[in-house]
């Protein structure tokens, strides 16, 4: 318990840390891109304000004098004529160009008097005076750096952007945090069930909460639990039963042995016979468990080969003919010979049509009949074992084909059988990928109904 509840918190720490990591880069990121945004932009304002005061200065100037002529020395001879900042007030910023492409104000990479190319050119800002283009502003150089005023809302801006960063990553974390609870919380519930599997209480089921991937987990876990539990409960009672059938004829040869070994019997043909048969018995049980086994581990050998359904109805009906006569129940065979034949191993087919036919008789009363049956259904062959004896009450039905299963207990000690004769003739047909069910009406009788696929040459 103390392992899976390490792991829980393990799970956990991982999660906080995963979240808190994505958290702590987005903030970074956002706050990197924030500041760079910013400054940018606000540089970009900064040089767009300049641009438009440095352009109406000098639009001015030539609306007064018709020339460029002294507009150099007029920008640096009036200080109060533009914007309240420095780089307002000079030229040191732009570069000025007439209508011919001649540079008449020079700043930075533009000198007094250059001509410009035309690419150049199309870069500017273009002055126009009533619908004529008169000069080109350019931009020489990025903009001064920021004064103190400008400074503090930069940084304000900047700081404002990184504490909703940080607010919205701390509430995406705590968010997380809380549903990481939840989504873990199946996990931990499946931790504990396992554990307590592991301790050997195999009856475990946990709570469906969602339909997403850990709510199927959830079910195939509980399927599992309770399939593993039923197994469990059916291992223990086959071995209870096994012991029993075991125990009662050996109980019988010891008593026998020992009595006639002290002389408290004497040794007589009868009672050898009596010894003999539960001999035989044992061995009958120990050679259906042994089928039943090989089936399970799907190792059960079948030697196939195409069998006309009647042939082996036929047979199976003379092996019981003289059975049925003596018990006074008519048993017959209805089967058109020209059925779709059967691949198959006879002899496994013989064992439970026979199987099916003993234990009919068994349950039939004289002046009853048996009809063993065959007919074509959706590429499929029907061999029915159909009686007219007392029948299976509804809730025993189900369980017939269970190993061991008895509806009357006494049965095993009045007929010497096993309780493994419908589960061997179970795992045989399927084994074959047929089917085997029964219906049944109490007081009418029992069919059983092979179903076996049709054999295409």
């Amino acid at each position: 318990m103390l392992r899976s509840f390490t792991l829980m918190r393990s799970l956990t720490f991982k999660w906080t840390v995963t979240l808190l990591l994505t958290s702590l880069i987005g903030v970074i990121l956002v706050g990197i891109f924030a500041y760079r945004t910013t400054v940018t932009q606000f540089d970009r304002l900064r040089s767009e304000q300049a641009e438009a005061i440095f352009m109406e200065n000098v639009t001015h100037y030539y609306e007064e004098n018709g020339t460029w002529d002294g507009l150099e020395t007029w920008l640096k001879g009036e200080p109060d004529s533009v914007g309240p900042h420095d780089y307002f007030r000079s030229p040191d910023q732009f570069a000025l160009v007439d209508a011919d492409g001649v540079v008449v104000v020079d700043h930075g990479p533009f000198h007094k008097g250059d001509s410009l190319p035309e690419d150049i050119l199309t870069e500017g800002t273009p002055i126009s005076l009533d619908g004529e283009t008169i000069g080109i502003v350019l931009t020489a150089m990025p903009p001064p750096e920021l004064d103190p005023t400008e400074q503090r809302y930069v940084d304000g801006t900047t700081q404002a952007l990184i504490i909703g960063a940080l607010g919205a990553g701390s509430t995406a974390l705590v968010i997380g945090l809380l549903l990481s609870r939840q989504f873990l919380r199946p996990l931990t519930e499946l931790t504990a069930a396992i554990t307590a599997m592991r301790a050997g209480n195999l009856d475990q089921k946990v709570n469906i909460r969602t339909q997403d991937e850990l709510g199927l987990l959830a079910q195939a876990f509980n399927e599992m639990s309770a399939n593993l539990h039923q197994a469990n409960q059916l291992r223990k009672q086959m071995t209870a039963d096994i012991a029993h059938d075991l125990r009662t004829p050996l109980t019988i040869i010891s008593g026998y042995l020992e009595a006639m070994t002290d002389g408290t019997l004497k040794p007589t043909q009868e009672r050898f016979k009596t010894m003999s048969e539960e001999v035989l018995l044992l061995q009958r049980l120990v050679e259906d468990l042994r089928t039943l086994s090989l089936a399970d581990a799907g190792e059960l050998k079948l030697m196939c080969a195409a069998v006309a359904p009647r042939e082996i109805l036929d047979r199976v009906a003379a092996s019981f003919q003289e059975a049925a006569s003596s018990a006074g129940v008519m048993l017959a065979v209805e089967a058109d010979a020209a059925l779709p034949s059967l691949w198959i191993d006879s002899e496994r087919m013989v064992q439970v049509l026979g199987n099916l036919v003993a234990n009919a008789l068994r349950h039939t009363p004289s002046g009853s009949s048996i009809t063993l049956m065959a007919q074509e259904k959706s590429e499929q062959v029907e061999l029915r074992v159909q009686d007219t004896g007392a029948g299976i009450v509804p809730e025993d039905l189900p369980k017939i084909f269970d190993r061991f299963y008895r509806s009357d207990p006494s049965r095993q000690t009045e007929s010497g059988e096993s309780g493994l004769g419908l589960a061997i003739a179970r795992s045989i047909v399927e084994a074959h990928r047929g089917t085997i069910t029964a219906e049944s009406t109490l007081g009418q009788g029992t069919t059983m109904i092979i179903r076996l696929p049709a054999y295409k040459a």
